[in-house]
């Protein structure tokens, strides 16, 4: 048993460890808190109005900003039409890259978001800087009435509207800002989507 004990002490001195270390190196590892990724953002999904920079290694002609059209496609050298609007970047750097393949051995292609232009909001009404607002992040509705400078005092905070259109299709949503203000009904104050008009009466 005597051998066995030295044998075992041996080995630890040979990888640097002594039974004190190793007691202090379990202390230590205990004490460590684990840590745990928080949640990521969604993508940016790419509306119609932004620019997008395409360049494609070591081909001087395929090196160029684009700009996504209304109907929410880009166009490209040898690719053709892409529809880009509601996809993230990377989605449609994957696209061009397989329709390059065609043509160019392994191209190695790069998409980056230039402008963004597309991601845009309107408040009008009784604001005291009506207008359009890029929003290059998440923008809700409070949010976006700050954008406009606030509401002047006569505006009818509680009879705000969101016009929204969808595939065609318009529809009003109810926000009362002084509920909101005094912390009830939260869910009102949603995040708006491109093209959204904020209408303060």
């Amino acid at each position: 048993m005597k051998a066995l004990s030295l044998s075992f002490a041996l080995l630890l001195v040979i990888f640097g460890m002594t039974p004190a270390a190793h007691g202090q190196e379990a202390k230590r590892q205990a004490a460590t808190p684990s840590v745990t990724a928080g949640p990521t953002e969604p993508a940016y999904l790419i509306q119609p109005g932004d620019i997008l920079n395409v360049s494609v290694w070591k081909e001087k002609d395929l090196q160029n900003d684009v700009l996504v059209r209304p109907d929410g496609k880009l166009s490209f050298p040898l690719t053709g039409d892409i529809q880009a609007a509601g996809r993230t970047v990377e989605d449609v750097r994957r696209e061009i890259s397989a329709k390059l393949g065609k043509y160019i051995p392994d191209p190695v292609v790069t998409v980056t978001m230039k402008q963004i232009q597309g991601n845009v909001i309107y408040v009008i009404g009784k604001v005291n800087k009506p207008g359009v607002f890029i929003a290059n992040s998440d923008v809700d509705v409070m949010q976006a009435l700050s954008m406009a400078g606030g509401m002047t005092p006569f505006a009818s905070e509680n009879s705000i509207k969101i016009l929204r259109r969808t595939r065609g299709t318009e529809t009003a949503i109810g926000f009362k800002y002084g509920q909101v203000e005094s912390g009830k009904d939260l869910g009102q104050n949603i995040i708006l989507q491109a093209g959204d008009v904020v209408v303060v009466p």
